[in-house]
C-alpha cells in the first residue's frame, strides 16, 4: 500500500477481468500495510469485491475497524493474528538455525541463548528471527561458531533476565511481590513486578496475585483496593502486553500504599474452622425460608423482624444458630477504613445483639 495508488488498483481489477472473462480464473489481491491506503483508494476496491473479481487479503498492524472503511469492512472477515507461543518460536528458530535458506547449520544456540531470543521475541517470530541474525553474526565476527548468552546479550543490547517460570524463582519473586506489598515496600514491589513482565510471566497469574492480595492483605482497610486489583486484571485481558504492565503497575502501588488489615483473612479462616469443627446448628426459625406451602404452620419467618421497617434499619435479633451467638469472627483494625467500620460495628452488635 506504501508503492500503490488508485492507477495501480485498476491495473490490477482489469487485468483480473480479463482473467475471470477469458480463462474463468479468479485472482487474488494481496494489500500489505491496508491502512496506508487513503479512503478514496479503498473505495476503489469495492466494485471488484462486490462483483467477485478478485478476493482480497489485506494486511494491517492497525486496528481495521478504525483504519479500514466501513463498506470494505462489512464484506470482509477479519481474521485477528495472535502471538506465536515458545514452543512456536522454538520451531522457527531451529528451523532457521539448520536450514539452508538460513544459517545452515554455520552457528549453534545455547539453550540460555535461546530462551532469551524467545523471551525477547514477545511472541513475534520476526524479532526471534532478527535477534537470531544479530546475535549469529556477532558470534562468527569473534571467530566463535556458538552463539551463548553473552553474545546475544550484546548483540540485541537487552540483559536476560534469570528467572524460571516453571521453577522455583517462579515462586519466589513471585512470593516477594505480594510479601513487598504486605510490607508497604511500594519501590520493593515495583521492582519484582518488572521482572516478572520482563521475563514474559503470565499477566494474568501477575493478576491473579494481585487480586487475592487486595482481599487478603487489605480488605476492608481500603476496600477500593480490590476494585483496582480486579480492574487491572480486566484491562491486561483487553489491551494485552506490553501496554497491559501499565494497569498492574497502578495495582501495585495502590495495594503497597494503601493501609493493611488481616481482619477478613482470620474472620473467614476462624468461621471455617467452626464449621469444620461441628460449629453449625439449625437456622433460627425465624431466618427460614417461608415461601413455600405448609412453611408458616411450621413456624418458619414467624418470628422474623424485617430490618427495612425500623427506621434505623438493625433490629434486635438472632442470625447465627445458637452455638455461634455473641461470637465475632470479624474484628477490623484501626487503619483505615476499618477504623469507621469497626466504631460502626461495634454499634450494630450492641443493637443486633441485644434481647
Amino acid at each position: 500500500a506504501l508503492d500503490a495508488g488508485v492507477k495501480e488498483v485498476r491495473a490490477v481489477i482489469a487485468t483480473a477481468k480479463r482473467e475471470l472473462t477469458h480463462a474463468g480464473r479468479r485472482t487474488v489481491l494481496f494489500i500489505d500495510e491496508v491502512h496506508r491506503f487513503s479512503k478514496t483508494q479503498q473505495d476503489s476496491l469495492l466494485s471488484a469485491v462486490e462483483d467477485r473479481i478478485v478476493s482480497l487479503i489485506a494486511a494491517t498492524t492497525e486496528n481495521p475497524f478504525f483504519s479500514v472503511v466501513s463498506p470494505l469492512l462489512s464484506r470482509s472477515l477479519v481474521l485477528a493474528l495472535q502471538p506465536l507461543d515458545d514452543d512456536d518460536l522454538r520451531a522457527v528458530l531451529r528451523r532457521a538455525l539448520t536450514s539452508d535458506r538460513g544459517l545452515d547449520g554455520a552457528v549453534t544456540l545455547t539453550e540460555e541463548a535461546e530462551e532469551h531470543l524467545i523471551r525477547v521475541a514477545g511472541g513475534d517470530a520476526r524479532k526471534a528471527l532478527t535477534a537470531l541474525e544479530s546475535g549469529a553474526g556477532a558470534a562468527r565476527a569473534a571467530g566463535g561458531t556458538v552463539l551463548d548468552l553473552p553474545t546475544l546479550e550484546t548483540a540485541v543490547a537487552q540483559a536476560a533476565v534469570r528467572y524460571d517460570r516453571s521453577g522455583d524463582q517462579h515462586y519466589d519473586i513471585a512470593s516477594a511481590l505480594i510479601k513487598s506489598i504486605r510490607g508497604s515496600d511500594v519501590d520493593a514491589a515495583l521492582h519484582y513486578l518488572a521482572r516478572m513482565v520482563e521475563a514474559g510471566e503470565d499477566p494474568r497469574f501477575i493478576a491473579r496475585r494481585l487480586v487475592i492480595s487486595a482481599s487478603e492483605d487489605i480488605g476492608m482497610a481500603d476496600p477500593t483496593a480490590l476494585v483496582t486489583a480486579v480492574a487491572a486484571a480486566d484491562a491486561v485481558a483487553f489491551i494485552g502486553m506490553p501496554e497491559g504492565h501499565f494497569p498492574l503497575a497502578q495495582a501495585v502501588v495502590h495495594l503497597a500504599t494503601a493501609p493493611k488489615s488481616g481482619a477478613l483473612t482470620v474472620a473467614i479462616g476462624e468461621s471455617v474452622a467452626d464449621v469444620r469443627a461441628g460449629l453449625a446448628g439449625p437456622v433460627p426459625p425465624g431466618l427460614r425460608d417461608a415461601h413455600y406451602a405448609g412453611a408458616k404452620k411450621l413456624g418458619h419467618g414467624a418470628t422474623y423482624v424485617y430490618p427495612h421497617a425500623h427506621p434505623d434499619g438493625v433490629v434486635p435479633q438472632q442470625y447465627p444458630p445458637d452455638a455461634l451467638v455473641g461470637r465475632d469472627y470479624y474484628r477490623p483494625t484501626a487503619r483505615g477504613v476499618e477504623a469507621q467500620i469497626g466504631a460502626r460495628l461495634a454499634k450494630l452488635r450492641a443493637i443486633v445483639r441485644r434481647r
